[in-house]
């Protein structure tokens, strides 16, 4: 975009050496232009910054050549953020699809972008993710319609109702408007990495991991003769591996056998072609927070329960990874 100039402007900016390697964006006169009235013309140059000194700097945009700028003809500027990866770009709702992946017997009925879940075979106590409504996008009918129709899924099958939204969103907003009641005890962060990065972050762990895989889904464990110490569970879903259920005894916790858990995951999925590792966090447990910050899981959105004002109380127990 090329506009006018006011000359005395020129120089105003937050660039200098320290902005080298990073990613900025450059407002600068365009010698030999002039801009609408008549004026000397401005444009905008986007990209990472290669040198600067000698009376210049180099911007190399994200597409085409390098761009020599005099520093002279810089009006204005400043650092700004890397742009995101583009896993980090992927819409929370196409994000948390991949969630029902996680187990085999559930199935899903779409409600305009919404998705109704249930698992129509659960091992012990019935996990949220699994058995909620989806509520994040458009449900393609009027709010108050889509309610019933949520009601209605969960009443029929004789479940408790839950949706699960973006926290802050729209839909979080007309649920609560409607008087349906925060689950407090299952706000989660999803996070999202590469598992190549993840996998290098981790290094060279112990063999301590025995791995179970039954087509796209896989158990890793420790055990000893006591029994197991530690397991997890990951599904793969296209190039995608949600990793849940991670969990170590008590007595045995801060041994690595978590990072040993988590290894063996990877590594299983990156030789089925998964190459975004992702997984659900509760908000409150710091420990599991910490680590994944360590091991470069970085927080996409946050999610939570809600439940319609007439359920009384909570159906579900908390565990962690619900």
């Amino acid at each position: 975009m090329t506009t006018e100039h006011d000359p005395r402007e020129t120089g105003r900016h937050l660039l200098g050496p320290h902005v080298v390697g990073q990613r900025v964006v450059v407002r600068r006169l365009v010698r030999g232009e002039t801009g609408p009235s008549g004026g000397p013309a401005l444009t905008d140059l986007l990209g990472v910054c290669l040198a600067w000194g000698d009376g210049r700097c180099v911007v190399q945009p994200e597409t085409g050549d390098p761009v020599e700028i005099a520093l002279a003809d810089i009006v204005s500027g400043k650092p700004v953020p890397p742009r995101p990866s583009v896993r980090m770009r992927v819409s929370s709702r196409d994000a948390e699809l991949h969630a029902a992946s996680l187990w085999s017997t559930v199935t899903t009925r779409p409600l305009g972008d919404w998705v109704l879940r249930t698992d129509t075979a659960p091992v012990g106590r019935l996990r949220r993710r699994a058995n909620s409504c989806l509520a994040f996008g458009d449900p393609g009918v009027p709010f108050p319609e889509a309610e019933v129709q949520v009601r209605s899924f969960y009443d029929t099958i004789g479940r408790p109702t839950y949706v699960q939204v973006e926290a802050g969103s729209a839909q979080d907003e007309a649920f609560a408007a409607a008087g349906w009641q925060h689950d407090p005890t299952g706000d989660a962060e999803l996070r999202l990495a590469g598992v190549s990065a993840v996998r290098r972050r981790i290094g060279r762990v112990p063999d301590l991991a025995h791995l179970t895989a039954t087509g796209p889904r896989a158990v890793a464990t420790v055990s000893d003769g006591s029994g197991v110490l530690a397991r997890g569970e990951a599904a793969v879903d296209g190039d995608w591996i949600g990793v849940h259920g991670v969990e170590v005894e008590s007595t045995h916790r801060r041994q690595g056998l978590a990072t040993a858990v988590l290894s063996e995951l990877l590594g299983w999925g990156a030789e089925q072609g998964a190459t975004t590792a992702w997984l659900h966090v509760e908000v409150d447990n710091v420990p599991a927070l910490s680590w994944y910050d360590v091991l470069g899981l970085a927080p996409h959105h946050t999610c939570r329960y809600l439940t319609p004002p007439d359920q009384g109380g909570y159906g579900f127990l908390r565990q962690s990874g619900a």
